[in-house]
């Protein structure tokens, strides 16, 4: 009998045993879907939590990136200007005081003194065509160095046609202006047109007004053998007002008389008005100064019948120019 409840008890023991293993096992997963429910959940929050942190990081990242190029294409647009400019031209440096008359062909060259930045430009024969400047800055002779004549050089490049005695080694830009003398700023040119002419009335208005702008000389030739000009047209303004100048390269003084301009009327004026040509205090500057630009020339003073000279005490003097400052201008 005892054996037999001994029996029972060890079976009921074992079938406890065995509902306990059978509950532990069934925790385990439960307990195990729980945890990983938890992570599932918490998980997700997280991710939302930073992911603003990593956007925030690749905005600064993409801005500080995208910075740069926008940089880039603002000196490519800066650069353009000079690139349309000199296309189809070799650019070559020629020293300011180079006495040879031998330009390159299809070539731009600087011819301004110093920083100014004046080019002169040459057509396929060598030809000086074209000289620009977005700026004619006068020459300032107390910060550079100018000679006692109020050149920069002691002389000027002998292109070839210079050495006729009626043709000068005339500048395209003046000294005063601030132009060199090197060859890509010299053109044979009529001495009278040089000196007295349109050529010394265009320097003069831009002189007179302290600078000019969008200056552009064009340079025209009655072949492609010459270095000599047939022609000259310059445009510029000045004080707001755009000038335009075109001119042939002959002595004007001669080209008035075949027009009639110096025949015997104004000598009749002479003869009848004779103070005109004595020195006087005032007078209407306006009834000689044909164009109204308040610079009289030579021709003009001829043609409202002032004879020549005039000299430094005479009420038109100050109105004029002269150019080697002797005190008489048209001798």
């Amino acid at each position: 009998m005892k054996k037999q409840m001994n029996y029972w008890i060890v079976l009921l023991l074992a079938v406890f045993m065995a509902g306990c293993t059978e509950t532990e096992q069934a925790a385990t997963p439960e307990t195990e879907v729980q945890q990983e429910a938890t992570v599932e959940t918490v998980a997700p929050e997280e991710a939302e939590t930073e992911a603003p942190e990593a956007d925030t990081d690749e905005e600064t990242v993409s801005s500080e990136t995208e910075q740069p190029p926008a940089e880039e294409p603002e000196e490519e647009t800066a650069a353009e200007p000079a690139e349309e400019q000199f296309e189809g031209y070799e650019l070559v440096e020629v020293d300011g005081g180079d006495l040879s008359g031998q330009r390159e062909a299809n070539t731009v060259v600087s011819v301004g003194y110093g920083e100014r930045e004046y080019w002169a430009f040459t057509n396929e024969h060598g030809q000086l065509e074209r000289v620009i400047a977005d700026e004619i800055i006068l020459q300032d002779d107390s910060s550079e160095d100018v000679l006692d004549s109020g050149r920069y050089y002691s002389d000027e490049a002998k292109v070839p046609g210079v050495e006729s005695d009626i043709l000068d080694e005339g500048h395209v830009i003046a000294d005063s202006l601030g132009g060199v003398s090197n060859a890509y700023n010299i053109t044979p040119q009529e001495s009278t047109l040089n000196r007295h002419g349109d050529q010394a009335y265009m320097e003069d208005v831009i002189r007179d007004a302290g600078g000019a702008t969008d200056f552009e000389a064009i340079i025209t030739y009655p072949d492609t053998e010459t270095q000599v000009p047939s022609s000259y047209q310059y445009s510029y303004t000045v004080r707001g007002n755009e000038v335009v100048d075109t001119f042939d390269n002959v002595n004007p003084d001669e080209v008035n008389a075949s027009l009639g301009l110096t025949d015997s009327e104004p000598a009749e004026v002479e003869a009848s008005a004779p103070e005109t040509s004595s020195p006087e205090t005032s007078g209407d500057v306006s009834s000689v100064d044909a164009n109204g630009n308040g610079q009289v020339t030579i021709q003009e003073a001829k043609d409202a019948g002032f004879t020549m000279p005039i000299m430094s005490d005479h009420w038109l003097y100050p109105h004029m120019r002269d150019n080697d400052n002797d005190g008489m201008v048209g001798e």
